[in-house]
C-alpha cells in the first residue's frame, strides 16, 4: 500500500470529521502506578459507535458512491464494529446495508447494526464463513462488498493514528491486530506524522493466524476459540497488511482471553471506562510487557467499547487468577 498524501489525508480528515470531532488520549495515573511507566490511553471509545472503525467508513462510502455512482447497496462480513461502521456510512450516503454475523455474535453488537439500518444476517460458525457468505451475497443480489481491509477504511482509520500521533510520541503504541486495518493505519500514520515509535501488534493467543503468518513470512490460517476478544478472532490472514506488517511492525506479541479480562477491569478501574475485548487487548500486552518499558512512555488504544452487558458484568466480577467465564 502506498504511502497516503497530505490530500488524501486532509480529504479523509474533512469526511471524518463532518460526523465526528477528535477523540481524545489521555495519560491516566492509576494507569502508571500499575505499569510503572506512562501510559497514554487513546479514547476510540468515544466515537459515535463507541469504535475506532466508524472512520474507516466515513471514508470508504462517500469514495465508493463517487466511483459507482448506480451502486444501490452494499454487503460485508463483521463481528460488529465494521458492520455497525458501514451501516452508519451508508446511511449518511444513501446506500443499503446487510451485514453477516456468525451465529452466537455478540447481541448489542448485533442490536446496534440493525439500529443503523443494517439488514442482519447470521452465518457460519465464524467470520471467515461469514465473509464468503458475504461475498456470495454480493453476487446474488447486485451488491457490492465492503472488505474487511482495504486501501480506503485504512486511509480513515489513520486519523486516529495521525491525532495520536500529533498530541503524543511515546516510544513504543501497542496495538490489537483484526483483519489489519488498525495496524496499517498505524503504519501509515507513523510515516505521515514522522515519529520514530516503535509499533507492537496484538493477537489474541486463542486466534494466532497473524502472529503465525508474520513469522512464518507467508498467510497461515490458525483455529479460534477466543471467548473474549472477538475483535481479533481471525482465522485467515489477509496477504496485503501482512506484507506490511513484516516490513514496519516490530513485533507482535499474543495475550490471553484471561490476560485481556484483567485489562478490562484495570482499565474500568483506573478510568472507568468500559472496554470490550479488542479494546483492552492493547493495555493487555502493555501490562505484560512492563519490564521491557518501565520508565518510559507507552500508547495504547481503548479502540472499541461495545462489549455485552452480562458478559461485562462476569469480566468486572471476577479477579486475577480468577475464572470469569
Amino acid at each position: 500500500m502506498p504511502a497516503f498524501s497530505t490530500q488524501e489525508i486532509e480529504a479523509a480528515q474533512r469526511s471524518v470529521y463532518a460526523a465526528m470531532p477528535p477523540t481524545p488520549q489521555f495519560n491516566w495515573p492509576l494507569l502508571r502506578e500499575r505499569l510503572g511507566c506512562e501510559v497514554w490511553v487513546k479514547h476510540e471509545n468515544h466515537t459515535p459507535l463507541g469504535a475506532f472503525k466508524v472512520r474507516g467508513g466515513l471514508v470508504y462510502l462517500p469514495a465508493l458512491a463517487r466511483r459507482e455512482p448506480g451502486c444501490r447497496g452494499v454487503v460485508s462480513a463483521t463481528r460488529g464494529n465494521h458492520g455497525q461502521s458501514i451501516a452508519f456510512a451508508a446511511r449518511r450516503n444513501g446506500l443499503s446495508a446487510t451485514v453477516v454475523v456468525p451465529h452466537g455474535n455478540s447481541l448489542e453488537k448485533n442490536a446496534a447494526m440493525c439500529a443503523h439500518g443494517a439488514e442482519l444476517i447470521e452465518f457460519g460458525s465464524d467470520f471467515q464463513q461469514a465473509r464468503e457468505h458475504a461475498a456470495r451475497l454480493a453476487e446474488e443480489r447486485a451488491l457490492h462488498f465492503v472488505p474487511s481491509y482495504h486501501r480506503d477504511l485504512v486511509l480513515g482509520v489513520a486519523t486516529y493514528w495521525i491525532e495520536f500521533f500529533k498530541a503524543v510520541q511515546p516510544a513504543v503504541v501497542f496495538v490489537p491486530v483484526g483483519q489489519g486495518s488498525g495496524i496499517c493505519a498505524c503504519i501509515a500514520a507513523r510515516a505521515y506524522t514522522g515519529v520514530t515509535t516503535r509499533i507492537v501488534g496484538v493477537v489474541s493467543a486463542h486466534a494466532t493466524a497473524y502472529l503465525d503468518s508474520f513469522r512464518a513470512g507467508r498467510c497461515i490460517e490458525a483455529p479460534v476459540s477466543t471467548l473474549l476478544a472477538d475483535g481479533m478472532a481471525c482465522r485467515v490472514p489477509d496477504a496485503e497488511p501482512l506484507a506490511l506488517m513484516r516490513r514496519d511492525v516490530d513485533d507482535i506479541v499474543a495475550v490471553s482471553d484471561d490476560e485481556v479480562a484483567a485489562a478490562m477491569r484495570a482499565m474500568f478501574s483506573a478510568t472507568h471506562n468500559a472496554a470490550e475485548g479488542a479494546g483492552a487487548a492493547s493495555l493487555a500486552a502493555a501490562m505484560q510487557q512492563r519490564e521491557r518499558w518501565r520508565g518510559q512512555a507507552v500508547g495504547v488504544t481503548l479502540c472499541g467499547g461495545n462489549v455485552d452487558r452480562e458478559l461485562f458484568a462476569r469480566v468486572l466480577a471476577g479477579s486475577d487468577g480468577q475464572a470469569w467465564r
